[in-house]
């Protein structure tokens, strides 16, 4: 460091490698710029000029000629065109020029406003007069933008030929400059032009005047009826009104429209018809004609009634001040009840009688009270939502049916076997079968035939709904499945039944489905099924157990060759023994039965198939023991 950076003083270092140059050029928002370097070449360090400022001063003041010769000047500045320093910079001047109108009487000549534009780019000029709807001039830009010739020696106009105040005279035509914008002074002062002050702008006088109200003329007494005519043409009072003919047979309320012709004080009425009214589609009722109000006393013998009605005979017609909102009129003999009007009418009244309540009336119908629907009593045919069909339309249309519910149940049926309650002691022994069908909620009965009993089984209901007990016809309430219990009593139709039984798949939907129906009803029905589970597996006798089907085969076989006796009569004992109908009896109660029937219960099998149906409590499931002897 101690050595001059010249030539011959340099030490090359021969352990560096690295050579490379620190990065002095970047971007800053968008912008390139350059730095200072931040170390040397290779990453060496860069010591700081400790030189002081006047050194550096004298540094700068003395030119090195002597080691690297004579000082290069600096380059000159860059050269800037006009149309690039002045572009889209335009100097703008308000002006006026006076027009001279020979041919016209009420004006001799006219003041007419334009925007006189100087472009600093080019030099050029344009003038632009702003467009006024239905002037009947040309307007919009009088002089296209070019360079404006000044004299006849071939000079043009330049932007210091411009100021306030002066005349400008341009094509024979010499305009008055009045005003500028804010950018034009700045631009002038900063030239060293010293800027007049703006002058007033010069109006128009036929447009003033024609801008002051005209004084209307005084009307004169006595009604011209020309002068009236030229001033309510095409001006007609318009009012909506209400013909009341209720008095007469198949009479109603006719809205109306009463037109009131100011042009001549004649008035037409029309008619307004809706779709489906049931008129004659005639528009006009009352033709546009004079209607008199007050007629002259006259003799009542002379037949008016075919003549046509003069203003001698007549004291004083209609007029606007007849007509209003809220007023009766009567026009020909018919009344009319004048319930609002339109907004031209509305002005006409308040400008000349000073009328401002034009609130309309009410005219509308109040809605007939509609009387209640009574219902008829439940005739007993069909179910009741069927029933009520007739009474809502002329067509009765079968209920809504729930789909969503007949698609998700469908074909799931809850079967269940009930006795019939009956003071008859023929039917204390008569069971049936009921199903509930899940899909619709309905129920139908059937009763098994049994041989020689007197009674023709089958179908005792068809598939329909049935009602609880104390439930109305308008709010009929059904049975659920919720509702059936082992020991429940079911009223149809005046006939109860004792559900005994069920089948297992009702404990199986039961419980698959436990959240939708009553804790109470599940556990009727597994205490119901509980017994049956319970069956011991092994006999008596050691011998292995077989299976139940094959058991009953053997019993079956041997019993061929006994004496045989009704086992109709042996069923129905065992069912008249088990009051609860849970289909187990004690084993006593179970042999008592079997000796009156002269069973013999003491074999190897059928003790083998008494064994089998037994339960740890001394009970014996009678039903499977009953398989053995088919009805």
């Amino acid at each position: 460091p101690e050595l001059p950076f010249l030539p011959g003083c340099a030490i090359k270092d021969p352990t560096k490698t690295s050579f490379h140059r620190s990065q002095t050029l970047d971007f800053k928002n968008g912008y390139a710029f350059s730095r200072l370097p931040r170390e040397g070449v290779g990453g060496e360090t860069i010591y700081e000029n400790h030189l002081s400022q006047d050194e550096l001063d004298d540094l700068c003041s003395k030119g090195a000629t002597l080691t690297y010769g004579q000082v290069k000047r600096s380059a000159p500045s860059r050269f800037t065109p006009a149309f690039v320093a002045y572009d889209k910079k335009v100097l703008k001047f308000d002006a006026y020029f006076q027009e001279e109108v020979p041919i016209s009487a009420e004006e001799h000549y006219r003041i007419r406003h334009v925007g006189i534009y100087y472009y600093l780019e080019d030099d050029s000029m344009c003038i632009i007069e702003p467009r006024v709807k239905n002037s009947g001039l040309l307007q919009g830009k009088l002089m296209k933008r070019h360079r404006v010739p000044k004299n006849e020696l071939g000079d043009y106009y330049h932007w210091k030929d411009l100021n306030l105040g002066i005349d400008l005279p341009i094509y024979g035509r010499t305009y008055r400059l009045v005003n500028c914008d804010s950018f034009t002074k700045v631009f002038l002062e900063s030239q060293g032009i010293e800027v007049n002050p703006p002058e007033e702008l010069v109006l128009d006088p036929y447009t003033e005047q024609r801008r002051t109200p005209v004084q209307k003329r005084t009307v004169p007494a006595v009604p011209d009826p020309f002068r009236q005519f030229l001033t309510y043409d095409t001006k007609v009072l318009r009012f909506y009104a209400i013909w009341d003919d209720t008095n007469c047979a198949f009479g109603d309320h006719h809205p109306c429209v009463i037109h009131y012709f100011l042009a001549d004080d004649t008035v037409e009425v029309r008619e307004v018809h809706k779709r489906n009214d049931g008129r004659d589609p005639f528009p006009v009722l009352m033709r546009r004609q004079r209607l008199p109000k007050i007629f002259v006393d006259k003799n009542k013998n002379f037949p008016s009634c075919v003549l046509e009605i003069t203003d001698h005979e007549v004291q004083e017609w209609y007029s606007p001040k007849d007509f209003g909102i809220g007023k009766t009129v009567t026009l020909l003999g018919r009344t009319f009840l004048i319930y609002d009007c339109d907004k031209f009418t509305q002005d006409f009244y308040r400008e000349k009688y000073g009328i401002t309540d034009f609130h309309p009336v009410d005219v509308n119908k109040k809605p007939l009270e509609k009387a209640p629907q009574v219902i008829p009593p439940y005739n007993g045919f069909g179910i009741p939502e069927d029933s009520l069909q007739n009474c809502l339309s002329l067509f009765p249309k079968p209920p809504r049916k729930n789909i969503i519910k007949m698609l998700e149940n469908n074909l799931k049926v809850l079967r269940y076997q009930v006795a019939l309650e009956s003071p008859v002691p023929e039917d204390k022994n008569r069971r049936f079968i009921l199903s509930y069908f899940l899909s619709d909620d309905t129920i139908s009965i059937y009763e098994p035939p049994v041989k020689n009993s007197g009674i023709t089984g089958g179908k005792y209901l068809k598939r329909t709904k049935v009602t609880k007990p104390g439930s109305t016809p308008e709010n009929p309430i059904y049975y659920e499945a919720s509702d059936f219990t082992i020991g429940s009593t079911v009223e149809v139709f005046g006939h109860r039944f004792v559900i005994i039984d069920a089948d297992e798949y009702v404990l199986n939907y039961l419980e698959r489905h436990a959240e939708s129906f009553p804790a109470a009803t599940v556990q009727s029905i597994r205490d119901h099924f509980s017994p049956r589970k319970v069956v011991v597996e092994t006999t008596s006798s050691g011998i292995p157990k077989k299976d139940l089907d094959d058991l009953i085969v053997e019993v079956q076989r041997e019993l061929k060759l006994q004496q045989p006796f009704n086992t109709r009569q042996f069923h129905e004992a065992f069912h008249h023994f088990d009051k609860e109908g849970s289909g187990f009896l004690d084993k006593t109660s179970f042999l008592n039965i079997c000796d009156r029937f002269n069973v013999p219960t003491s074999t190897i099998l059928l003790k083998k198939l008494i064994d089998y149906c037994s339960c740890d409590d001394n009970k014996v499931n009678y039903r499977d023991f009953l398989l053995a002897f088919p009805s």
